[in-house]
């Protein structure tokens, strides 16, 4: 039985044994449909992710600071 080819995020190496492949969360892509995120199990904790309502928020307080610098 086959499975799809997975990459673990930590280190760019694929999974060859599915026993080992963590599912860690999905991708959003700019356009069109985003992608699984996997790791091998010793990786799990290595692999960071952006929650994007931080992130925005983040980007408008850089935004306040910038302008704000100007005046």
């Amino acid at each position: 039985m086959s499975y799809p080819m997975r990459v673990c995020r930590a280190c760019g190496e694929p999974i060859s044994d599915p026993d080992d492949a963590v599912y860690v969360g999905y991708q959003e892509a700019n356009s069109g449909p985003g992608w699984e995120v996997w790791a091998h199990r010793d990786h799990v904790a290595e692999v960071t992710q952006l929650n994007p309502d931080y992130v925005r928020i983040l980007a408008r307080i850089l935004l306040l600071c910038a302008f704000e610098a100007d005046l």
